[in-house]
């Protein structure tokens, strides 16, 4: 079996045996793999880390069948496992089809809202027909909604609101009762904005920020370094055996872990330019800025020292788990893949080196639990 192969399956942390539970770390070495299988395996993975919680599927159920089909693909022997390939093409395919409705549907309520504005607009622009820019800005919203370019949209609705705000501003007194009206208009339309904004920009379950947003947010602070040399630290983590948590406990108990780790890090990374995010699966990454390595790597053990002490209490079961961390500083001329991967082999170093740590880029000093 390729060297690859068993990488892959060392990462699941499992033992698919004959009767399909998972077993201690280190058991993985005696499963026969096929690279197709391996490729397939993977797949399945990666997709498990970034499924959209949709109203037909909720991403639990999700999470239940891929599992199922990677302990078939890993053994061959399990009930179902000789049609796997079969099953997976299948519900792939209706799956796809559910996520792009649900896209779909998403997009079409944001271009809902920005066309009920612009209708709600229409009686006070049809007395400006003599102001051709105003005319033309509303012509271009409403193409803009007919469009298939979410970024279009959210670059026409904003470039149209501030243009028609400052606009309005400049007009008489005579306007002014109108101005009332239309100013609470605006005010109803942008909260809609800024909460369906907010809704694309934050992980369903956690209530972190996602990963999409995340990587914006680091581009941002590369950036700004770039004009202003501001210290950003990056720390990536992920919860010790989580793997071992759903498989023990059931995947509910495994999304409240998922839960009550977002809640204590933001515990303890509460400054408002603090930024914690789920990046997949059970690794979260945090950026804070005008923190170097060291002051950054303090706050991670606080973090640790918090997640390891504490108790949580789910119906009759009492849980307790730890953390990985890897901490890497951000360096003049660095991309967001750089600092990432430099933090994230710091991640696998602690992981590799005992588990409940964390581990500084470039340096060689561990802080021990």
């Amino acid at each position: 079996m390729k060297q690859w192969v068993s990488k892959l399956l060392e990462q699941f942390e499992m033992d698919f045996g004959a009767n399909g539970k998972a077993g201690g770390s280190g058991s993985a070495q005696k499963v026969d793999m096929s690279e197709e299988r391996a490729t397939l395996l993977y797949l399945i993975d990666t997709y498990n880390k970034h499924l959209l919680d949709i109203d037909k599927r909720p991403v639990r159920k999700v999470r239940e069948q891929l599992d199922e089909f990677a302990k078939q693909l890993v053994n061959p022997s399990l009930p179902g496992a000789d049609s796997v390939l079969f099953k997976f093409r299948q519900f792939f395919a209706s799956y796809r089809i559910d996520e792009t409705t649900y896209v779909q549907n998403t997009f079409d309520d944001f271009k809902r809202i920005i066309w009920d504005f612009a209708d709600n607009l229409g009686e006070d622009i049809v007395e400006q027909t003599k102001d051709r820019e105003i005319t033309s800005s509303l012509e271009q919203l409403r193409e803009a909604v007919e469009s298939n370019s979410i970024e279009d949209l959210r670059a026409k609705s904003r470039e149209f609101i501030n243009f028609y705000m400052e606009h309005q501003t400049q007009r008489d007194e005579r306007r002014s009762k109108k101005m009332v009206s239309v100013k609470k208009n605006l005010n109803s339309v942008k909260k809609q904005l800024m909460e369906a904004n907010h809704s694309m920009r934050v992980d369903h379950l956690t209530q972190a920020f996602n990963r999409k947003s995340f990587d914006e947010h680091l581009k941002r602070y590369i950036q700004l370094r770039a004009i202003s040399g501001q210290q950003v630290s990056l720390i990536m983590l992920d919860i010790d055996h989580f793997k071992k948590v759903n498989d023990s406990y059931g995947h509910d108990i495994g999304d409240f872990v998922l839960k009550e780790c977002v809640g204590l890090l933001k515990e303890v990374f509460n400054r408002e330019e603090d930024y914690v995010a789920r990046l997949g699966g059970e690794e979260f990454g945090v950026i804070l800025p005008d923190y170097n390595a060291e002051a950054a790597s303090k706050k991670a053990e606080d973090a640790m020292n918090k997640i390891r002490k504490e108790v949580f209490v789910h119906g009759n079961l009492e849980i307790r788990f730890t953390v990985s961390m890897g901490i890497a500083e951000l360096q003049d001329h660095e991309s967001p893949d750089e600092i990432m991967k430099r933090a994230d082999t710091a991640l696998y170093e602690s992981k590799n080196t005992g588990r409940n740590k964390v581990t500084i880029s470039g340096v060689q000093k561990l802080k021990a639990a």
